[in-house]
């Protein structure tokens, strides 16, 4: 599993903990920046991950800023994304059970570290249920444009 990371400069040091976890734990992924804490623009960084992921290049991505909010409302603008904001296990296991995700959004100052490697583990580790919620999936899909 491929998985597309970027950051804005208030999300670059809880993923540079993030590419920590990915590491240990066997994932491999590509780094779209950004490389430093200098401010900058989180779409600059976020649209190449999120077609990185649309066209099949990457497995799912994870998307890091102060809030989470900023990425994941780009996010959800590029055809084929489905991206949650999640503050916790719960929500990224539901999002990828119910609503086949396929971003992770993060906010470096919502979760700390510990929680934010918790809940990357469970959206990387969790599956698809299909059935209704393929239903529901494919009637979101259907509004890409």
């Amino acid at each position: 599993m491929l998985i597309a990371l970027a950051s804005d400069h208030g999300g670059f040091d809880l993923t540079q903990d993030v590419k920590a976890f990915l590491q240990n734990n066997g994932f491999e992924y590509k780094d779209f920046g950004t490389f430093s804490k200098d401010s900058c623009d989180y779409p600059d960084f976020a649209i190449p991950a999120c077609r990185a992921v649309s066209s099949g290049e990457c497995d799912k991505g994870i998307l890091i800023c102060t809030t989470g909010i900023g990425m994941s409302i780009v996010a959800n603008k590029i055809p084929g994304i489905r991206a949650a904001l999640c503050t916790n296990k719960y929500m990224a296991e539901m999002t990828r059970r119910h609503n086949d995700a396929n971003i992770l959004a993060l906010g470096a100052n919502v979760t700390d570290t510990a929680l934010s490697c918790e809940i990357v583990k469970t959206f990387l580790s969790t599956g698809f249920e299909g059935g209704k919620h393929a239903r529901r999936v494919g009637m979101m899909d259907a509004l890409d444009m």
